[in-house]
């Protein structure tokens, strides 16, 4: 069998590899002009591979430990994580929007610089760009709080 160490290791290092994986997925969507459909793609490819980084280690193995564990610390822990959560889909409220109504313009595909996004999405798109916003600055706010007192709770535990 495998010791607890090992698993939370391996844990360990699969959420600390999401890190650049979400840095390097914002860093080319806020940098690259403009957003086709491959830039779009491309940008999801590296965020996506940082949620199943951070989200299977914490549905497989922290979540069914949890009620065995809860309390100071692991419950601070849970409760970042559960808020970081809870604002990526606050965020993708806003990114189901957005998205379809540059799909319905062709934007991704025949890019127009004379097309305003907040022209082609009706008065609301100003609401629904800015729950992206707050929901992916949440999210990443959140994720290295619970991070953070993750790798306070490994050593606590695993190495003192």
């Amino acid at each position: 069998m495998v010791s607890d160490g090992l698993v939370a290791t391996v844990v360990l290092v699969s959420v600390t590899l999401s890190l650049p994986c979400f840095l390097y997925g914002a860093y080319y969507i806020i940098e690259t002009e403009p957003v086709t459909w491959d830039v779009l793609v491309h940008h999801l490819k590296f965020v996506t591979t940082g949620l199943v980084l951070t989200t299977v280690p914490m549905l497989l193995w922290m979540l069914p430990r949890l009620p065995d564990q809860l309390g100071g610390l692991s419950a601070v822990h849970a409760y970042l994580g559960l808020q970081a959560y809870a604002l990526l889909a606050f965020g993708g409220t806003g990114i189901v929007r957005i998205f379809r109504a540059k799909r319905q313009h062709d934007l991704y595909n025949d890019y127009d610089e004379d097309v305003l996004l907040d022209e082609i999405g009706g008065e609301t798109m100003g609401h629904w760009r800015s729950r992206l916003r707050i929901g992916v600055f949440g999210y990443v706010v959140f994720w290295i709080l619970a991070y953070l007192v993750g790798v306070v709770r490994y050593g606590l535990r695993y190495v003192a």
